[in-house]
């Protein structure tokens, strides 16, 4: 149940910037620096963050503006690791198939 996110990375520099087919936030944007950070917030940003925290330690830092998520990550961004954030990103919105 729930609609999937369409997204397209995009590397530039050491981020990765994946614009979605939708807006997960107003213009304003949200950032979070770490998962605790995160946790203590309800909105959809702060869920998506947690989720990406979560699913790759080696994330640094979550900015999520309208309908870009721009991911920083300590070291080289791995194919699998650019995978598994997509697919954190994609399945935002699913709960249950």
């Amino acid at each position: 149940m729930g609609q999937s996110i369409t997204v397209a990375p995009k590397q530039i520099d050491g981020f990765y910037v994946f614009t979605t087919d939708r807006s997960l936030t107003g213009q304003d944007g949200a950032r979070f620096s770490s998962p605790e950070e995160a946790e203590g917030d309800a909105s959809f940003p702060a869920t998506l963050a947690t989720r990406l925290f979560s699913g790759d330690t080696a994330i640094e830092n979550v900015y999520v503006a309208s309908n870009d998520v721009i991911v920083g990550r300590m070291g080289e961004w791995h194919p699998k690791a650019v995978e598994a954030a997509s697919s954190t990103i994609v399945e935002l919105f699913r709960f249950y198939e």
